[in-house]
């Protein structure tokens, strides 16, 4: 027995050297190289320490450390502390608190994270909320981001999935809208305060993970400046610009290794923002949705990889018809752009690669969302029966389990990922 094992070794050996050989060209393209390496820029590719070109080709989870209020189908209820808010008047602090432990365990799992790797995946990108690094109490918890951070990256090594950890919102707000979960304004660019506070949560996190591959890079800040505010944007540009250049150098000090993604400004569709390219390891984001299948749609971001040879990668897209999404989809991939969907899993909603059941009761919550809350007389008159809702959230947390989801064919097809797994 030990002959034929040693035996079948040496083939295994010869079979996987000659595998390794066989490769040729070191700038072949790959998206399943295991992440044994950092991910850095070369030019306008990302390449592994082989010198291998990565494509990036993955989804965002949206909704697990960012709650969204038209993924909970809470309506204009839309930003986290709003969500949290309103789940207070219909539940209590106790029973909200239970839910939110409920939803950070089960929304995203391990089996979401192996199911992701399994249809193709190389990449995801984590939204997540400056307050889980603070004293705020937020989802129930407070400095809980690397308790979860942690976790998730666990899952990713265990898979060998990239991680891109990604700040949707930031100290005072970037954007000025609810995604932002700030106040209707990006204070953030007039703010020392809260510009030093997320100057030294990125440090924080940088200095916790200089030594983890698995992390792809630290995408900054989330689609900065909204278009509400164009007749400020030259202002607001330099300012986000100038914001940028002392993080990159913050981050420096502690980390030379990950990549930095810098998301342009107006919901990450404006490239003016970068008036220099002030460091040799930057990916360069843009984000676009309902939009014709066109290149003229993607050209300028084209034109500005070739121009200044660096990476770009289009951080967020999708919200679509499965038709454009893979349409959208083959453009992205005949002109090498990285790319990642946006979102991986929602609730009775088929514009993702995964859905779950809306649960009976849910309408409850929705129509209480709608509902005159502007009072606390309006509030005892519109909330409804508070053990219906529990029910509705207890339903909730488990048809979003992993276990009780199921794929969106069409849309996963779309992607290019497989469809039929086990």
């Amino acid at each position: 027995m030990k002959f034929h094992v040693q035996i079948v070794s040496i083939l295994i050996i010869v079979f996987l050297v000659s595998s390794c050989t066989s490769k040729g060209d070191n700038q072949k393209d790959t998206t399943t190289v295991k992440p044994v390496s950092f991910i850095k820029t070369k030019g306008s590719n990302l390449v592994n320490s082989k010198g291998e070109r990565i494509i990036l080709k993955g989804t965002n989870l949206g909704n697990w450390l960012v709650p969204e209020g038209y993924m909970f189908k809470m309506n204009q209820v839309n930003s986290p502390y709003k969500i949290d808010e309103l789940l207070h008047e219909l539940v209590g602090p106790d029973s909200l608190k239970v839910f939110w432990k409920g939803f950070l365990d089960n929304y995203i799992t391990h089996a979401d994270i192996k199911y992701l790797k399994s249809i193709g995946c190389n990449h995801i990108r984590l939204p997540f909320n400056y307050k889980m690094f603070t004293d705020d109490l937020y989802m129930g918890e407070r400095n809980a981001g690397f308790k979860y951070f942690d976790r998730l990256i666990d899952w990713c090594k265990e898979e060998e999935l990239y991680v891109l950890l990604d700040m949707h919102c930031a100290p005072g707000g970037q954007t000025g809208d609810n995604i932002d979960d700030g106040y209707g304004y990006p204070f953030l660019f007039k703010s020392k305060s809260s510009q030093d506070l997320m100057t030294k949560i990125w440090v924080e996190i940088a200095e916790k993970y200089k030594d983890e591959p698995i992390i792809i890079g630290y995408d900054i800040v989330n689609e900065p400046i909204a278009h509400y505010f164009k007749d400020e944007l030259d202002v607001l540009n330099h300012e986000l610009f100038l914001l940028y250049e002392r993080i990159i150098k913050e981050i420096r000090k502690v980390d030379s290794q990950h990549t930095i993604f810098l998301n342009g400004s107006i919901w990450s569709t404006n490239f003016d923002v970068f008036e220099e390219l002030n460091d040799d390891n930057v990916v360069y984001e843009f984000h676009t949705y309902w939009v014709d299948v066109a290149k003229n749609v993607i050209q300028p971001y084209l034109d500005f990889r070739d121009k200044h040879q660096v990476p770009i990668y289009i951080g967020e897209t999708g919200e679509n018809t499965d038709q454009w999404i893979h349409d959208f989809r083959v453009l992205l991939d005949e002109n090498d752009v990285n790319w990642c969907y946006w979102p991986y899993k929602k609730m009775n909603n088929t514009k993702g690669i995964m859905n779950f059941d809306e649960p009976e009761n849910y309408h409850l919550i929705s129509d209480y969302a709608k509902s005159d809350r502007s009072s606390y007389a309006n509030m005892r008159a519109n909330r409804p029966n508070i053990s219906e809702v529990q029910k509705a959230l207890n339903d909730y947390l488990e048809n979003s389990l992993y276990k009780n989801n199921f794929v969106n064919k069409g849309y996963t097809k779309a992607l290019g990922f497989k469809v039929d797994v086990n």
